[in-house]
């Protein structure tokens, strides 16, 4: 009998261990670094911030290759018409209508080259063309220019390539600081999510070893009520804590799948993976100073960058307004040669010089104030730009202010925040043993049970405010003050 009664146990001590091991090897570990790059990798913020980043890289990569030589043709290769078309005739000195018949085919292959400084374009081309009449007056021809090279530009107008000269290189920049600002952010995002966690895990697990405590000392309890040691009412009362117990650890359970199922959403990850957490240290020796943030936020916050490019965009609509106020000449030269020809193999012998010039020149005579509104417009807006430049700056500058004061005093508070929950541990297990010989009272143990979890909400809590302010100054200022450089681009996409 009392064997049978040994293999019963083993066979279900070893399913639960089997059973055990089974959860354990499905449990997913994660400790705050691997949370991070988990987010920086796979959340759909970092997704996005990604895809805006590729989105300003291919936009700088376009104003790059407009800097370049273009070659380009230009070609109509046909063009059929057969209809009637009016026409002068000198002789009645009347227009009169006559069919017409023909068939046209073009091509222009040119090479453009702009030219930042003076918002003029060069250009290389070469043309060709062929046209054929049919009815009375048959007739074919060739006409070509074997080369031809120009240059024209607005001589007192607007340079568009002067100002994307300096705005594109700057919008670029803005747009790598913010790539990694985004990344950042997600950073602070994921470890709210990773210490919210944390905090349901640390509940959940003093939850159940309050359970257990509690359902061991309702059992010693009754022991002692048996031999009158306590009465009936802390009987009732040890009774009451192992169902609040129960009540607590079903909650924190709740709470710990709720945080669990939020973490690895964010992450993207399964729903059903069961995450459990491992708390992370602090640095204990790292030491950063408001003026040393503030000269990296100055260097690398891509909102300097956002408010210097505000203020070129308004200054460039204020010199598009402005010229456009005024007369504008134009100039268009080119020198090369050209031939006619009734077959192709003549088109291109003997050809003639080509040379054209033209001088442009338009001058706003009336519009009842529509520039000078435009220019006035153009003008206030920039002025509320540079207000507002100010106003942004010193809002970034005492933001890092404060998050590096926040980060200096939560390092201080973690100290504290462990000793506390080191104390508290001990006196509640030295409360426990008090109360088993009979030198502790109910209330004793039940403040003790109290100020032990509040102590290990208050160290998580003060982990979380700790690397939530770290991830914050790191946003702010793009460096890393762990490896002592600033944060580039090419570590996150290639980390």
């Amino acid at each position: 009998m009392k064997y049978r009664f040994f293999t019963i146990i083993l066979i279900i001590g070893g399913f639960n261990l089997s059973h055990l091991s089974a959860q354990q090897s499905d449990t997913l570990t994660l400790d705050l670094t691997r949370t991070v790059q988990l987010a920086n990798d796979s959340s759909l913020s970092a997704f996005r911030a990604k895809n805006m980043y590729q989105s300003s890289y291919w936009e700088y990569r376009t104003f790059r290759a407009n800097r370049l030589p273009s070659l380009t043709l230009h070609m109509t290769p046909l063009s059929y018409n057969h209809d009637f078309t009016r026409r002068y005739d000198s002789e009645q000195n009347i227009d009169v209508y006559r069919r017409q018949q023909s068939f046209y085919t073009y091509g222009n292959l040119a090479v453009q080259q702009n030219f930042d400084l003076t918002g003029g374009t060069f250009f290389i081309d070469s043309e060709l063309g062929y046209l054929q009449n049919y009815g009375e007056m048959e007739r074919s021809q060739f006409t070509s220019v074997p080369i031809r090279v120009g240059y024209r530009q607005n001589l007192l107008g607007y340079n568009s390539f002067r100002w994307e000269k300096q705005i594109a290189p700057l919008k670029f920049e803005k747009a790598q600081k913010e790539f990694i600002s985004n990344l950042e952010q997600t950073a602070v995002t994921a470890s709210s999510y990773f210490f919210d966690l944390a905090m349901a895990q640390a509940e959940y697990d003093l939850s159940k070893e309050n359970l257990i405590n509690s359902e061991r000392l309702y059992r010693i309890g009754e022991e002692k009520h048996k031999i009158a040691s306590i009465g009936q009412t802390d009987l009732l009362t040890l009774k009451l804590d192992r169902v609040n117990a129960e009540n607590s650890l079903q909650n924190a359970e709740i709470q710990l799948n709720r945080a669990m199922f939020a973490l690895a959403s964010y992450l993207n990850m399964d729903k059903n993976t069961h995450i459990r957490i491992s708390l992370p240290d602090y640095p204990k020796n790292m030491d950063i100073s408001v003026d040393e943030a503030l000269v990296h936020a100055k260097e690398n916050n891509p909102r300097y960058l956002e408010s210097k490019q505000n203020i070129l965009e308004l200054s460039q609509a204020l010199d598009r307004t402005k010229k456009e106020s005024m007369f504008n000449v134009g100039l268009s030269a080119s020198v090369g040669f050209n031939q006619v020809a009734e077959t192709f193999r003549n088109v291109y012998l003997h050809p003639l010089r080509q040379d054209i010039v033209a001088l442009t020149l338009s001058v706003p005579l009336l519009d009842w104030g529509v520039r000078k509104g435009r220019y006035n417009m153009a003008k206030s807006n920039l002025n509320i730009a540079e207000l507002t430049t100010q106003q942004n700056e010193l809002r970034l500058e005492e933001d890092v202010i404060m998050t590096v004061g926040d980060f200096v005093v939560q390092r201080q508070l973690i100290k504290s925040a462990e000793e506390a929950m080191e104390l508290a541990k001990l006196a509640y297990e030295q409360t426990q043993e008090r109360f088993i010989i009979g030198k502790a009272d109910i209330n004793s143990l039940t403040l003790s049970t109290n100020r032990r979890q509040q102590a290990q909400r208050n160290y998580v809590s003060a982990l979380k405010n700790f690397w939530q302010s770290y991830f914050k100054i790191r946003q702010l200022t793009l460096y890393d003050f762990e490896k002592g450089g600033p944060i580039r681009v090419n570590e996150l996409l290639n980390p």
